[in-house]
């Protein structure tokens, strides 16, 4: 018994420490293997899940917004649009004296 839970003591850690660097290690390696550096044509708005096996998607492709549906039977699109212009935060200034 105590054999076991020496190994359990070990081994643990040892498996949740691999789990978190193989996170953090994927996190780093995800821009690496898409197809260069050069500007995208499509980028991804907003999403939204419906249901855990169907998400919302707004797409952004050549100035015009697509609504997808994404689901287990693949892609659907549900609606086309202009592009809407990019919001920009308000900033206030501060009083300078």
């Amino acid at each position: 018994m105590f054999w076991y839970i020496l190994k359990l003591l070990v081994l643990l850690p040892l498996i949740g420490g691999l789990a978190w660097a193989s996170l953090k290690f994927a996190k780093r390696m995800e821009g690496k293997f898409t197809g260069g550096n050069g500007a995208k044509s499509v980028r991804i708005v907003e999403t939204q899940m419906l249901s855990p096996t169907l998400r919302l998607a707004v797409l952004e492709f050549h100035g015009r917004e697509i609504l997808v549906s994404a689901g287990k039977n693949g892609i659907v699109r549900l609606a086309e649009a202009p592009a809407r212009p990019p919001v920009q935060p308000k900033v206030e200034a501060e009083d300078a004296r």
